[in-house]
C-alpha cells in the first residue's frame, strides 16, 4: 500500500521502536511507498510513512532493500556531503562513512551482515539516522 509521506518534525524526531516479524506488511508498505516516489526519493524509513520501527528500504540501483533492526556494526572513511529528504525540505550537511557494515533482518526475517559502501552506504546511514530520530 502506498502510503503519504510524514512532515511533522516533532514525530520524526522520536526514536522508533523495534520491529519484529509482524511487521513484514510495513516492509511491504515500505517498498510500495518507495517506488510511487522513486522520481524523487532512493530511500525510506517507516517512520516517514508514520509508523515508528526500526525499519528502512533502500534502492540498491537494480532493486529495492527492505532492512528491519538495522544497526551499523562497523565504518570507515568519513566525508562531508549534503543530503535532501522528502520529509524535509531543502539540503542539510552532514558526515557519513564510504564503507559500512550493517546487521538486520531481511524480509524471510533472516540475519544478515553485509558490506555496503559509496551511495548504497550513504542512503543507509541516512534512513538509520530516521530510525534513531535525527533529521538531516
Amino acid at each position: 500500500m502506498i502510503r503519504e509521506i510524514c512532515r511533522d518534525s516533532f514525530f520524526l524526531q522520536q526514536k522508533c521502536e523495534p520491529a519484529s516479524r509482524e511487521d513484514i506488511s510495513v516492509g511491504r508498505d515500505l517498498l510500495d511507498t518507495l517506488k510511487a516516489n522513486s522520481d524523487r526519493c532512493i530511500g525510506m524509513a517507516a517512520n516517514m510513512i508514520g509508523i515508528r520501527k526500526r525499519i528502512i528500504v533502500v534502492n540498491m540501483g537494480i532493486f529495492d532493500m527492505v532492512m528491519f533492526n538495522p544497526v551499523i556494526t562497523e565504518k570507515d572513511s568519513p566525508f562531508e556531503t549534503e543530503e535532501g529528504c522528502l520529509s524535509l525540505d531543502g539540503q542539510r550537511k552532514t558526515t557519513r562513512y564510504e564503507n559500512i557494515e550493517v546487521e538486520f533482518y531481511d524480509m524471510s526475517w533472516k540475519k544478515q551482515r553485509r558490506n555496503f559502501s559509496g551511495l548504497a552506504a550513504q542512503i543507509i546511514q541516512h534512513e538509520c539516522d530516521h530510525n534513531d530520530g535525527i533529521l538531516i
